[in-house]
């Protein structure tokens, strides 16, 4: 087991309030697992400090966007000297394929832990078919 965290460079178009003078932020790479049933695809991703409100999932064409931003409230008057983590924006992309109705995700937040639920397109399901007798 690593304890290395995933951590790649904000591009610059996708920074949102960040001013021309800062240095480029970093962005986490939140832990996936993903789970296929018959019915669809189960994505949960771990993304400790995001509320709900500060949470943005985005599915556009065969892509899926989840971006997040962490708040690590800190008394009044007190700065961090030292923390493992100095990124607080997070950030994920899946492929979607054509099977998946990426009009019907449904996603719910609850600990941190974000769940995604990506159901396969009812035409393409497999479906049991009656056989009838003469």
């Amino acid at each position: 087991m690593s304890n290395t965290q995933e951590v790649a460079k904000r591009q610059p178009d996708e920074a949102q309030h960040q001013t021309p003078a800062r240095e480029p932020e970093h962005v986490l790479i939140p832990a996936a697992d993903i789970f296929e049933d018959a019915d669809g695809i189960n994505v949960v991703l771990d993304m400790p400090g995001v509320s709900k409100d500060r949470l943005h999932v985005n599915a556009d064409g065969n892509g899926l966007v989840v971006e997040g931003d962490a708040e690590i409230p800190m008394p009044e008057g007190m700065e961090a000297v030292y923390a493992d983590v100095r990124a607080s924006h997070y950030r994920r992309s899946f492929g979607l394929t054509s099977e998946l109705d990426a009009e019907r995700i449904e996603a719910g937040l609850k600990d941190g832990v974000l769940t995604l639920r990506i159901p396969k397109r009812a035409e393409l399901k497999p479906r049991r078919i009656e056989i009838k007798s003469d």
